[in-house]
């Protein structure tokens, strides 16, 4: 019973490997409800200050920041890239980055470097890879995004595209659309367009006090907005990720328990081709005697 014995270690494996992702798959659930809730109560906050930067943009024409101006003479491109900590999450990591790919390949293609800012291992990893230029980072994150932990990596492209050293600024994330469905996003970020800044038809144009003046007001709150931007772009992914693993680990689960019917019933045949093999010795000697 060498072959049984041997497909029993391998039942025995799989059932193991089976608790192993069932359990991931409670946990990944666990944690998709709280990093749902999180994306939710962010985005009133990116919606709101959207509109107040829209509103800024028209009630103040006279004054035009930085981030709002198109440069086309630095050849150089700013690229950030959100990805996960960790894996076992399908094709979440992969479907953001061959998009980044492409997307590198056609600037590349017009003549233009990239500086890439790398939030999360997996891109940080991929980027290296690839013999980008990786600027700064941004990893272990852990199940909470931390806005202190984003401003540092995020504000070195800033601060190069208001000093005309880059000419755009990418962003590139996963978005969260429902637990079965998980987006690869890959938007400017900089300069901040016309739509990106548009104002909701219908409503009226406001009219502010500043203090202590317009310019200082507008400039701190266009880098509040980019930066609830970023905020927002690795919420939407924490919860994608989640979701994203309590879907593959539940499919590695049900995969897992097919493997296992389907061992069993080769050692059932086994076994029983064994003591059939076994009854037609005796016969075959009672037969003789």
């Amino acid at each position: 019973m060498a072959a049984g014995k041997e497909i029993r270690g391998k039942i025995k494996s799989v059932e193991n490997t089976k608790k192993i992702t069932k359990a991931m798959e409670m946990v990944a659930a666990s944690k998709m409800r709280k990093a749902q809730d999180r994306m939710r109560a962010s985005r009133p906050y990116s919606e709101k200050i959207r509109n107040i930067t829209a509103n800024l943009s028209q009630a103040n024409p006279e004054y035009t920041h930085p981030f709002m101006v198109a440069q086309d003479q630095a050849k150089k491109i700013g690229l950030v890239v959100v990805t996960t900590d960790k894996g076992l999450c399908g094709g979440l990591n992969t479907n953001v980055l061959r998009l980044v790919t492409n997307k590198m390949r056609e600037l590349e293609g017009q003549g233009l470097k990239i500086e890439a800012v790398a939030i999360g291992n997996k891109g940080l990893g991929f980027l290296n890879r690839v013999g980008a230029k990786v600027v700064s980072h941004a990893t272990q994150l852990g199940d909470t995004p931390h806005l202190d932990k984003l401003i540092g990596p995020v504000k070195l492209l800033l601060d190069a595209y208001q000093e005309g050293k880059l000419d755009a600024v990418y962003l590139s994330y996963t978005k969260f659309i429902n637990t079965m469905k998980q987006e690869p996003v890959l938007e400017q970020l900089l300069p901040l367009t016309a739509d990106k800044l548009a104002v909701e038809k219908g409503a009226h144009a406001w009219d502010y006090i500043y203090e202590p003046d317009a310019t200082t007001v507008i400039d701190e709150l266009l880098i509040r907005y980019v930066e609830a931007l970023i905020y927002q772009a690795v919420a939407e992914n924490m919860a994608s990720e989640q979701s994203a693993r309590m879907v593959a680990m539940k499919s590695a689960s049900d995969n897992a328990g097919n493997v296992i019917g389907e061992l069993k019933l080769v050692y059932n045949k086994t076994r029983q081709a064994a003591i059939t093999k076994e009854l037609s010795e005796i016969v075959a000697g009672a037969a003789a005697v």
